[in-house]
């Protein structure tokens, strides 16, 4: 069994789309485990705000699999798919982490975590005394060092 974290993101119908996806989640995983929902502006590019939340569960799935449950996920929400990250989406989900597993390939741990406050501030509330697998510090440590000046972010009032 391994303790996975998601990040899910979405500015298009982003309440709809996101409540749909952890429902679909909690269908999936029961011990699913969900974070406060942020909004914050988007970043790289003009567009609405976004909602983002970080999940957790537990999943006898390898990573390969629980990645192509995630994909099926996002296209059943009407996710697009090119080569520009930077853009309005549906709903994104991303493995963040998948146990200790460091593949850079894959991207895990995800890179966002030390890059997005959006992503670091969930993930820090529900894994704070969990240690990033890289670079073995915790995630609280993390935010709290964070340089938090240059991305707004704030609690959305919604409750899943």
């Amino acid at each position: 069994m391994a303790r996975v974290f998601l990040g899910l993101g979405s500015n298009i119908d982003a309440e709809e789309n996101i409540r749909s996806a952890i429902e679909t989640l909690r269908e999936l995983y029961s011990d699913l485990v969900v974070s406060t929902v942020y909004e914050s502006e988007a970043v790289g590019f003009q567009g609405d705000n976004f909602l983002n939340l970080v999940v957790a569960f537990t999943a006898e799935e390898s990573v390969d699999v629980i990645s192509e449950l995630m994909d099926e996920i996002e296209d059943a929400h009407g996710r697009r798919r090119n080569h520009d990250r930077m853009m309005a989406r549906t709903l994104d989900i991303d493995m963040l982490l998948y146990d200790d597993l460091v593949d850079e390939s894959m991207n895990i741990p995800r890179n966002e975590i030390e890059t997005y406050a959006f992503v670091l501030l969930p993930l820090s509330e529900l894994a704070p005394d969990m240690r990033h697998p890289v670079s073995g510090d915790t995630f609280i440590d993390m935010w709290e060092r964070f340089d938090k000046g240059d991305q707004n972010l704030w609690a959305a009032d919604l409750d899943f």
